[in-house]
């Protein structure tokens, strides 16, 4: 079959996205490369399809447990033959697995790095036709990266125990460093790279400043009640907190981080990955590779650490590709604790300033007085337009000459010579003779006093925003707030400083609203209730039998017979002949009641 064909009948699209058709005819003609595409942009096909219209075995390699299982669960519903090998397999699953091996029974092999560089193992699959290696989220080979695995490293004897066999390596961010290590590590140097836009238009971006973070939080939730989200936090203890407030709170939520037994974090996971109105609050260690399409939020409740790590956690939103939101809430206080983690970290010196100049961008990200997703693709090294589609866009806020200010925060930072910490600065701003200012005898300064109107977190902002523009800098290892090359036109009044305004009330976001009629919303709720018992039924997540887009489908085209169904969104053939009748049956039992009703 074609691919085309196989896209139509397996998996029910139209049509590829993006680049996907030009890394799959490669793949087919016999070439490695590597495939940079955003998160929800269908990597996974690039090797799902080429696995189907080749002979042999396509092995893919995956970082973790859950994600095998998902993809493995979501190919068995559309007819396809794949196994996963991992060490939470008991030994009657691994013979299992192992037998449909040797009798080639399967199409595709996922594993993790660790297992396919095994010596028995590599002996062992040698026996057999392998027409393909996938190495998914392909970043965590570098340690420049955000997710650094350094199983992935040894993956490069691939290319010489399986000379003839393309390799594809796929992953979602890489900045040019990561780019280069990939290429590197892999054996991919000559080969080419297929990029996709990082462009999620789907995507709300906003960014709140932290003030009473919790019931920020909380209103959040309101607003998008009934909807399936994750809450990103930046350590442990803070997850818990979360977790406990919301579900004090009344909100049904789970967490999730290294420190929970592995048992508790799977269940959690699978709760989390088979519902559809529930909330998960976890840190970094929850989401790589997590394929939950109807994730309608995502909540950095903590500022993210890096632009990369920000780019992988916000997309987890909306991977069905419809409308999602992305929200991060920052405080200034989150700087300092982030920079620590990268200082304290047991990295060379050259790789921290690396980290720092990361966190600098997400920050610049989080204070951008242009448009966000424009600030957001820049940092990644994409252009764009104005989007229209963030905060800042839609936002009426007009930017305010906050040249004056600057000069004035400037200049006692001169005056200081460049020793002091934020707090330091702020006292002699406001005239506060703290012991510190009398003991330094900077109460004698001609700048003491000078914004003594002003309030502690308006000076705070500004200074974030000063560092976020990059007209001055900090010295992460003692805190001391200095100038940098930026400055002096600033001081002369040559440079013109624009700031945003403190928001007195949260901005209206967006709503992704989907009205209904009574017609439609009887047929939603039966097609919910079906979906619901197949997947507890087939023991797979409830998207793995029907995503939200084909609900959404399903609902306002009402199809009327299975030729109308099988042109419906992720219907294949397979789901047509297993769930056809039953989806029939469900939207016409709704149109019969809605007339009995009227009668």
């Amino acid at each position: 079959s074609s691919p085309e064909s196989i896209l139509k009948q397996v998996f029910g699209y139209s049509t590829f996205q993006g680049q996907q058709q030009q890394v799959i005819t490669h793949v087919l003609a016999g070439g490695s490369c590597l495939a940079l595409m955003p998160t929800g942009g269908g990597k996974s096909l690039c090797y799902q399809i080429p696995a189907l219209v080749m002979d042999g075995i396509t092995l893919v390699v995956c970082p973790l447990i859950a994600l095998m299982q998902d993809q493995v669960a979501s190919l068995s519903e559309l007819g396809v033959s794949a196994v996963y090998l991992s060490s939470i397999l008991d030994e009657q699953s691994q013979q299992e697995a192992m037998h449909k091996i040797r009798t080639q029974q399967v199409k595709l092999v996922y594993l993790t790095p660790e297992r396919l560089v095994n010596e028995w193992f590599l002996n062992f699959i040698r026996q057999f036709k392998i027409n393909l290696i996938a190495i998914d989220e392909a970043h965590c080979v570098s340690h420049w990266g955000h997710d650094f695995r350094p199983e992935y490293q040894k993956l490069a004897i691939l290319a010489k125990i399986f000379p003839r066999v393309p390799r594809l390596a796929l992953t979602a961010t890489a900045d040019y460093y990561t780019k280069v290590d990939i290429l590197h590590f892999l054996e991919l140097k000559n080969q080419p790279i297929f990029s996709t836009s990082f462009n999620r238009r789907n995507l709300f971006y906003q960014t709140t400043e932290k003030n009473n973070g919790k019931n920020q939080l909380l209103g959040f939730i309101a607003q998008h009640a009934h909807q399936s989200g994750i809450i990103y936090c930046n350590s442990r203890r803070k997850v818990d907190e979360i977790h406990e407030f919301l579900n004090c709170s009344g909100v049904i939520a789970f967490k999730y981080h290294a420190g929970l037994e592995n048992a508790t974090r799977i269940e959690q996971q699978n709760l989390f990955l088979q519902s559809s109105n529930r909330v998960m609050v976890a840190t970094v260690a929850f989401g790589l590779g997590i394929d939950k399409p109807d994730v309608r939020y995502v909540y950095h409740f903590e500022m993210p650490r890096s632009i990369e790590h920000f780019y992988q956690e916000s997309g987890r939103a909306g991977r069905d590709g419809m409308a999602a939101f992305s929200m991060v809430n920052f405080g200034f206080k989150e700087i300092y604790e982030l920079s620590q983690m990268v200082l304290q970290s047991e990295v060379s010196e050259l790789k921290k300033r690396y980290e720092l100049d990361k966190l600098k961008k997400i920050i610049a990200y989080c204070d951008s007085v242009t448009c966000r997703r424009q600030q957001l693709l820049n940092s990644l090294g994409e252009d764009c337009d104005p989007c229209g589609h963030c905060d800042i866009c839609i936002s009426q806020e007009q930017l305010q000459d906050g040249s004056v200010l600057a000069q004035k925060i400037l200049s006692t930072v001169y005056r200081l010579q460049q020793k002091f910490s934020l707090g330091h600065i702020i006292d002699v701003m406001k005239g506060k003779a703290s012991s510190s200012v009398q003991i330094w005898e900077h109460h004698r300064l001609s700048t003491f006093g000078i914004a003594s109107e002003l309030s502690i977190k308006e000076l705070r902002r500004t200074v974030r925003q000063l560092y976020s523009q990059n007209l001055l800098d900090i010295d992460f290892n003692n805190g001391a707030i200095k100038l940098n090359a930026n400055s002096l036109p600033v001081l002369r009044g040559i440079k013109q400083v624009l700031l945003r305004p403190q928001r007195r009330a949260e901005l209206a976001l967006v709503n992704n609203v989907w009205l209904r009629t009574e017609h439609e919303e009887r047929i939603y709720h039966n097609l919910l209730n079906w979906r619901h018992m197949m997947a507890i039924r087939h023991k797979v997540s409830h998207h793995a039998i029907l995503s939200d887009k084909s609900l959404y489908e399903l609902v306002n085209i009402k199809p009327e017979n299975r030729g109308e169904l099988k042109d419906i969104y992720g219907i294949g053939q397979v789901k047509l002949e297993r769930f056809g009748d039953d989806l029939l049956v469900a939207i016409h039992k709704s149109a019969n009641s809605v007339k009995a009703a009227m009668f």
